[in-house]
Order: C-alpha cells, then structure tokens, then sequence
C-alpha cells in the first residue's frame, strides 16, 4: 500500500505546463555522492528522491515490492533499489556503474550522480565528477574516515570540484552519539587540510531513518544546521564567478542555413559577451567585432538577437568581418586572449584496462579541439592513499600521475584550475575509440613557448626539383624474416641506377646508433619507430626517395608517421609472409630463441603484429620473388 505521507504534487495532473512554468527558471546544482564501499550513498540518493516526491505511485509500489524481494532492510523500504539498477549492483547490494538521477525542490533543481565506492572503479568516479559542483562525500559513522574517503577527496578536489559536504551517515547505529561525529569531522579536517581542501560543510544524516536530510532532526538536538538539503539548495554554484573572467567560446558548429547568414555557434565558457566587442579568434590570432548574438537566424525585429550573452548561455555569433573561423577555433577577448601552446604538463587519471604506453599518439579531445598528442612517460605517480610521489614508468588503470603532453598542433588552452573547460581534456585511443584516459594541464612547457620555426628561403619543394624527383617515405613492414631488408636494398639499387637520390633506414642499423638506447618493449618499440619517422621526415625534405625496413608491429605508430608527411608521400608496403614461412626461414635464429624463451617481446610470438588495413602496396612473398616485388615497387613509385 502507498506511503499515506507519500503524495506527488497535485498541480502536475491539474496543469502540467503551470507546473513546467513554476520549474523552469530554476538554477541547478550538480553534484555527486562518493565515499567508501557500503556508506550509504546509493540510499541516500533515493531517499533525496523519494522526500522530494520524484517517485510516482506505480515506481513506489514496485520499489515496496523489491525491497521485500532483494532488499537490505528487512520488511521497510531500501531506498538504495531506487538507484542500483543493475542486477549485480542488487545481488552483492553495490554500486558499479556511475547512476544519473534528476530531482526538484521548490528552489532549486538538481541533478546526482552516484558513483561506485570500490577501488576498481575509480575511474567510473572521476567519469561522474568530470561535470560536477558539489560533492557530497558519506562516511559510515562506525568506521570512520576510510582509504576510498581519502582517494575521492583527492579526485574530487583534484577535478575542481570546490564545494564538500561531509555527510557522516548511519547515525542512527551509533546512538546519534556527538562525539562520534565531531571525532570524524576533525579526522577529516585534518586530511583534507594536506591536500587543499580548506573548507567543508559536515553534517550528520541517516539515510535510511531520513534524519538532517530535509529537515533537522530531533534526534540530533546538539546539531544546529544546516540540513543537507537546505544547503544543497542554498550553495552558490560560482555562476558570477565565471561571468566575471574574460571571454572565451569554443567554435562547436558553423551554422549557415542559407547564403546570407554565417554564424558561429557554441557554449561559452567564460565570460560575457554583446554587440559591438572586440574578439579575437584562436589560434590565427585574427580580430575583428561582434556582430550578432543570434538565437534564432532571424532578423533583430523579429526577436532573434541578444543584448548580451555570459557564461553558460548556448548562443550564435555573427561577426563584423568575414575572417576565417572553424570548429575547434576559440573566439575570446581581444585583450585578453587565453594561451596557444603544443607541449604541456597536466595531471592524468588513467582509465583503461590496459596500461598507458609513453610515446604512443592517442586523439586528444579539449572543448571543441581534437588533435593528435602523445604522452611520456609520467614525472611521478600519485599514491592516493598517503599522497606520496612515485617513480612510475608508466600509469596502470585508476593511477594518477604527472606527465606531459605534445599535441601535433598548437590548441588553445587555459590551467584547468581558471577553466575547466579549457583545462580538462580526453585522451581516446586510436585503434579503438575508447577513452582512455582525462586529464587537467597545468601550464605549457617554457620550451614550447621560446621554441620556434626558422623561416628559410630554401624549401622542400626547391630540393625536389633539384634532384628531379618526387620526395617519397616507402615504409617497409612486416614480420622478422619476412624479407623486407631484401626487398628494400634491391629498391635502393634500381633507384639507384636511375639516378634517383635516395637514402635506406634499416631497422637493425639504427639500433647501432641513433637508437641504441633502446629496448624491446612495447614504449622502446614506439618510440624507435617516432624517431625514425622524424628523421625519415627531414630526409623527404630534403627532397630524398627515403626507404625503411622496420617491423613496426603496431597500426598506431604506422599512422603516426604517415601523419608527419604530406598526404601521398607516404607509401605503406607490406610483406605479407606467413608467420609459418617467415619461422621456416628464421636467418638470424630470432625465432628459435623467442620460442625457447631467450627473447622477451618478440614481434609473432609473445608481441602482436597488427596487420595494416589498407597499405598502398602488398607483396605476397610466397608467390613472388624478391627481384619481382622491387620491379612492382619501383613501377608503382615512378608510375
């Protein structure tokens, strides 16, 4: 039977568009509950919902239902059933995946994210905090301030958040006892004063008994306020605070719907904009006014213009000069631009099963801005328990670490600590499209800054003519033993003999010099592979036929290079030698020692070789000697 108590606003079935009306010029407040495994947060959050009658009938009766089904509760209601919706998540009574739920107060609307407590999924945390104002960290009463407390205090100061609320819960399995929750408090004031967190709002709850969630309690008599929901609706989001920086909005669409109107459309991020402002367009530097603030392409009689536009607002702009401006471009303040840079430092929480690989290009998504960027290895990890620095090599899935970044283009940026739009980036895996990674730059590197190109009279395409002939990479891949050292040095010779200027890179002799200093493991592999497409690169500037015969196991580093070079010059060939035939072969015994486990890493045997997908030229090298295969190549090269 239904809560009598239990009654939803009446003027929903009376009036539904009065009541959207009544709802509608709300602010709201996005916050999340986190905090340590079994804390509650999940009961919490349905008890939110069901105090702010967000439940209808039909939900409640089913929830009556669960809660004698599968509940913890025995024969009352588990509000937590509201929110773990999974079956595992109510078979092992836990939270696993990060569970969005929208409420309404009669001041304020708000929108929660739960987050998992275990360890295993931080990075489903950090996924609900990335969008967050507030965060409302649970500490069960009986056990204190935990490992997981401390790991999401940290993410969620590290990702900005700057609102906490320390919700000491399960009061009631403690007798509602003062010193309790003042021992916790100060517990926590303590930790949080080492990691920057200065100010915090702590509140002792029941989630379950509904005690200071809407209402103070008569059960905690020596607590004085606020009850959580009166500060949830209270606190300030930091709206004015945005409004007052400088101007900035990420070009997100190019909006032209006929010949006469071209606008550019976007969320501004900071700032505030009106007609008649002067603006500059980033990275070009271009200047120029604002013409429109359109949200409708209609004429200003007709109601489609603004006087003003601030933070938060999704507008379009019209410009005052046809310049050149393109999704991913950022139109801010003309005196006061944020900053365009290529190298950075930034903090990263890794969020793959498989560990980050220092020298491997993954997409980075900042704003509108998506750009080709590789990472190095981290300066140090983070330990999230004791807040120690660690030497790391590489980053695990949930590590956190310093590292930098080089993107292959400048994007513009601001410290994520002033803009978290601008700050706060993706990394995606190429092969993939999984995200694999977010991240918060601090600051670009002095070097980017004070590094810059040499303009010279002399360029690429003078060199070619020189040498009459077109400037090309042939990158060579393919198993060991698969005949691409062979197949290349004959290339070399008939080029050779028809004056061509050319020059081989042979994967084992850059070994003796140029890249010595490397191993075999999966980053040593990259970034021979990165070294050898920069040199490869100025040699094709030079106006050089470049050869190279490398394994060059992964597609992502393949595309890395092709990427460094003008569209055409580079040509992929690969020889295609069963694995069988190239062991068969085995001329340098290679394989024999990797299978008697002699040779770690070896690319076919206990390191994958991924094959290319669509190369320019494939040489089968069982039905075709290599004499034939470097006729086919050198026809396909000089047509």
């Amino acid at each position: 039977m239904t809560d009598p108590i239990y009654v939803t606003d009446a003027l929903i079935a009376e009036d539904i568009d009065a009541y959207l009306a009544q709802h509608e010029r709300k602010s709201l407040l996005r916050f999340i509950t986190c905090g340590s495994v079994d804390d509650g947060k999940s009961t919490l959050i349905g008890r939110l919902l069901y105090d702010s009658k967000m439940i209808f009938e039909d939900q409640l009766a089913a929830l009556e239902a669960d809660s004698r089904r599968v509940g913890t509760q025995g024969q009352e209601i588990d509000f937590a059933l509201l929110v773990d919706g999974l079956a595992a998540e109510r078979e092992q009574g836990i939270t696993i995946d990060v569970a969005y739920r929208f409420f309404t107060t009669e001041k304020r609307k708000f929108i929660v994210a739960d987050t998992p407590g275990h360890e295993q999924y931080t990075r489903n945390m950090v996924t609900g905090a990335s969008t967050a104002d507030l965060a409302v960290i649970l500490i069960d009463a009986r056990k204190g301030v935990l490992t997981q407390t401390r790991r999401h205090s940290f993410l969620a100061h590290l990702l900005g958040i700057r609102h906490i609320v320390l919700a000491v819960n399960k009061m009631d399995l403690v007798g509602y006892d003062k010193a309790v929750f003042d021992r916790i408090a100060l517990a926590y004031r303590a930790f949080a004063s080492e990691i920057g967190i200065t100010n915090f709002t702590a509140i002792p709850i029941s989630g379950f008994k509904g005690d200071n969630i809407t209402a103070l309690s008569p059960n905690t008599p020596w607590f004085k306020g606020p009850a959580l929901i009166e500060h949830l609706e209270s606190v300030d989001v930091g709206g004015a605070a945005d409004e007052a920086k400088p101007f900035r909005m990420p070009v997100q669409w190019v909006n032209r719907p006929n010949l006469d109107f071209r606008g550019f459309s976007g969320q501004i991020a900071s700032g505030r904009v009106a007609p008649g402002d002067a603006i500059r367009i980033l990275p070009s530097g271009k200047t120029t006014t604002v013409g429109r603030i359109v949200t409708q392409p209609a004429p200003a009689e007709a109601g489609g213009d603004l006087s003003e536009a601030v933070a938060g607002q999704s507008v379009t702009l019209t410009l005052a000069d046809e310049i050149d401006c393109s999704r991913g471009d950022v139109i801010a303040a003309a005196d006061a631009p944020p900053e365009a840079a290529d190298q950075f430092e930034a903090t990263l929480v890794w969020m793959a099963d498989e560990a980050m690989i220092p020298g491997r290009a993954y997409w980075l998504k900042l704003a509108t801005q998506s750009v080709s960027a590789t990472v190095q290895a981290p300066k140090y990890e983070i330990n999230v328990n004791t807040l120690d620095r660690l030497a790391a090599k590489t980053l695990e899935l949930n590590g956190i670490g310093v590292v930098e970044v080089s993107t292959d283009r400048p994007i513009v940026f601001e410290a994520y600590a002033d803009n978290p739009t601008l700050g706060g980036f993706i990394l995606i895996d190429k092969l993939t499209n999984a995200t694999v990674a977010a991240g918060m730059l601090h600051f670009s590197l002095r070097r980017a800054q004070n590094v810059h190109w040499q303009a010279t009279d002399i360029d690429r395409e003078m060199r070619a003519d020189l040498k009459n002939q077109r400037p090309a990479l042939l990158w060579f891949t393919g198993l060991s033993g698969s005949g691409k050292s062979t197949i290349a040095n004959l290339v070399e010779k008939k080029l050779h003999r028809m004056n061509r200027h050319s020059f081989l890179l042979d994967g084992d002799n850059v070994r003796h010099g140029l890249n010595k200093d490397l191993g075999f493991t999966e980053a040593d592999r990259i970034e021979n592979i990165r070294r050898v497409g920069e040199v490869a690169k100025l040699m094709t500037d030079a106006g050089l036929i470049v050869i190279t015969a490398f394994i060059s196991p992964f597609r992502a580093e393949r595309e890395m290079v092709r990427a460094m070079l003008p569209e055409g010059e580079f040509i992929e060939i690969f020889i295609d030698t069963p694995l069988a035939e190239a062991e068969r072969r085995d001329v340098k015994g290679l394989y024999k020692k990797a299978r008697a486990g002699q040779l770690k890493n070896f690319t076919g045997i206990d390191s994958p070789y991924e094959v290319p997908e669509n190369p320019e030229i494939r040489i089968d090298t069982t039905d075709m000697t290599p004499e034939q295969a470097a006729e086919l190549i050198v026809e396909r090269l000089l047509g």
